[in-house]
């Protein structure tokens, strides 16, 4: 069997953990000690040829920095989002410290809580390198059902974009706008993320399919989604401190809107439902916001 190290003993690390130990054997690792089956050290990870990173999308670079030791692992990168504090792709920060030959980035629709239940689903391994990402893509269970891209622009943007959308949507449930409003809102968050994705060379036929389409249905109308629950939260008027107490979780959509919003602004792009999202997580009220998407 395959030996694979994962990074990150999340939720997502560990529904990652649970489905690849169908065909590999897994090890996993966390910042702090977890009470799991084949717990290790980094340093024992590290190691390893193959290793899954699932770790929260704003702590990467420092995680890299403080801790990462190149020795010719094939990585695949589980998170999703854009670095608030430069605007860098995830893959733009990995390029310093892995080859694009040795690295995949995975995408597409994938609640933790369900692949722990083995429920099915498919997913997308993008990578440069066609041979790695059929590797990674051989890896994954008889319930996850695998395609491969070479698309990573297109997936990094569709798997970060989505989750500001979800904020929105979540807004939306919360001030019961009604099943109309929700699903305007989301066809228009595929194609403001579409035009996002095409001003980085990213590809048509990503945001349409698993990667853009797939992963942004899900998020975007489930109490599931943690990125939703922070929109239900900001409509009720609740401070975003509160909200994240409450949540208890990484909510990698506030993040990527402050991300969005410095981008649109120093390339003059038209990005309506980030920059709305932008402004309510620092505090407009909805009612507000929601007039001023409606006239622009």
């Amino acid at each position: 069997m395959t030996k694979v190290g994962v990074i990150g003993a999340g939720k997502w690390g560990s529904a990652l953990a649970f489905a690849l130990s169908e065909r590999c054997e897994v090890f996993i690792t966390s910042r702090t000690p977890r009470e799991l089956k084949n717990f290790v050290s980094l340093d024992e990870i590290l190691k390893m040829e193959y290793l899954v990173i699932a770790i929260p999308a704003q702590q990467i670079a420092s995680w890299l920095r403080e801790n990462f030791i190149y020795a010719n692992q094939k990585i695949l990168v589980a998170s999703k989002g854009i670095e608030a504090t430069t605007g860098r792709f995830l893959n733009e920060i990995y390029d310093a410290y892995v080859p694009q030959e040795n690295i995949a980035f995975l995408s597409g629709p994938s609640f933790a809580a369900e692949v722990m239940r083995s429920l099915p689903t498919a997913l997308v391994v993008n990578s440069t390198n066609e041979e790695l990402s059929k590797t990674f893509a051989s890896l994954f269970p008889s319930f996850i059902k695998t395609y491969i891209s070479s698309d990573v622009v297109g997936a990094e943007v569709a798997g970060a974009y989505k989750n500001v959308i979800a904020i929105a949507a979540g807004i939306c449930e919360g001030l019961g706008l009604g099943k109309n409003a929700a699903a305007s809102l989301i066809a228009r968050g595929l194609v403001e993320m579409h035009r996002f994705g095409l001003s980085y060379g990213a590809k048509d036929e990503t945001f349409i399919g698993l990667s853009g389409a797939g992963d942004l249905f899900l998020t975007a109308s489930s109490t599931m989604s943690r990125n939703f629950r922070v929109g239900l939260g900001i409509a009720k008027g609740k401070p975003l401190d509160e909200i994240l107490e409450e949540l208890g979780e990484v909510a990698e959509g506030i993040g990527t809107a402050y991300a969005l919003y410095a981008i649109a602004q120093e390339k003059n792009l038209y990005l309506p439902i980030a920059r709305e999202v932008y402004n309510m997580l620092e505090g407009l009220d909805p009612h507000v916001s929601l007039r001023n998407f409606l006239a622009n």
